[in-house]
């Protein structure tokens, strides 16, 4: 190469930014040596910021504008100022260019279940998830706190450790909330704006700031889910009566058809009534049984009371004791008439089966009488 094209690309030094990816947040200009030129054109676009390092000590920022590296007081020369050095500037200067907008829809989750204490349900196990929102507010703490000479720092290599803050937070923020399960999707919006508050300090120690964090979801166990969807769908069935008496006329329509249908559905809803009656305890028609369940015996039979017909006259009511009794003493025969409630005129006492079995244990007359 000639001296005067050597010296032709000397006057002119344009520095600036172009970003076209989605991740970067730091991007250093490369210059062969790291020379910055006295007099460079620097120019730092709406969302950038450009940190100057002089040395491998940080010396200013710039703000978006069109800037002229010339002032004396500024660490910078031209290779034309030393030609002592063959041409080579003793100073060394670096320039990185800082993304200052948000970077949006990153995730953050849970990746063990957080333990926390339900006022209804008692201890639970709770997963959450979302989105947040980062941007650099202070690009020359970010640079000295993260991104050090890092030429080209993407996105990536913070969100893993921003990730392990928000977890952590979140989970403290949910075990001392004292929110109900079932109102925690009432209150997600809350639950975001405590924990975004709560990690600003931390994460302006490394010059950034969390502009929206998001609660998506906050789910329990599956098992524990599908525990309250029974739940849920008991609360819908509601009357449980009306909904078995429904089913069972709904089964029996669909069985009929064309002139039969209003027959059949008669008769659906009237063994749906059965139905539903028979679950809630009653009888087939309404009717209650006793409250000691099906299990229970039927009721004793009516014990009867007898009259005794002697000599054109009565004598009674006697119980079936009694009747045992006057058996025993000899007052009651087989020949006795006698008569009971129900009995169809006078019968002698050895034609009631009911009184014949009070004969049957008599001895027979003793032998000789």
């Amino acid at each position: 190469m000639g001296i005067f094209d050597f010296l032709s690309g000397e006057f002119i030094d344009v520095i600036h930014w172009v970003d076209d990816t989605r991740d970067t947040m730091v991007w250093r200009f490369e210059r062969e040596g790291h020379e910055i030129k006295y007099g460079a054109k620097l120019t730092v676009r709406e969302g950038q910021a450009a940190v100057f390092v002089h040395e491998g000590q940080l010396a200013d920022v710039f703000t978006p504008g069109l800037y002229m590296l010339e002032t004396n007081n500024m660490p910078i020369m031209t290779t034309l100022q030393h030609w002592d050095h063959g041409f080579k500037s003793p100073f060394k200067s670096e320039i990185y260019f800082v993304n200052t907008t948000r970077f949006n829809d990153l995730k953050w989750g849970t990746k063990n279940p957080i333990i926390c204490r339900d006022p209804e349900f008692g201890p639970v196990r709770l997963r959450a998830f979302g989105t947040y929102s980062v941007k650099v507010a202070d690009p020359a703490k970010f640079l000295v706190e993260i991104v050090g000479t890092d030429g080209e720092f993407t996105m990536d290599e913070i969100s893993f450790q921003i990730r392990n803050i928000i977890v952590q937070e979140m989970s403290r923020s949910l075990a001392k909330s004292g929110i109900p399960v079932l109102d925690m999707a009432a209150n997600t919006r809350e639950l975001g704006q405590i924990v975004a508050k709560e990690i600003s300090a931390l994460i302006a120690e490394y010059g950034l700031v969390i502009p929206e964090l998001y609660i998506e979801n906050i789910s329990l166990p599956p098992a524990v889910e599908a525990v309250m969807d029974k739940r849920s769908s008991m609360g819908v069935v509601g009357n449980l009566n009306n909904y078995m008496q429904f089913q069972a006329a709904e089964a029996l329509g669909r069985e009929g058809g064309g002139a039969g249908d209003a027959m059949q559905a008669g008769l659906g809803a009237a063994m749906g009534l059965q139905m539903g009656n028979m679950a809630a305890g009653q009888g087939p028609w309404g009717a209650r049984p006793s409250a000691a369940g099906s299990n229970t015996p039927p009721p004793p039979p009516v014990e009867h009371v007898w009259h005794t017909a002697e000599g054109g006259q009565t004598k009674g009511p006697f119980s079936k004791a009694r009747m045992a009794r006057m058996a025993a003493e000899g007052e009651l025969t087989r020949e006795t008439y006698v008569w009971t409630a129900g009995q169809d005129g006078w019968l002698k006492a050895e034609d009631v089966t009911e009184l014949a079995q009070l004969f049957t244990i008599l001895p027979p007359p003793p032998p000789g009488a």
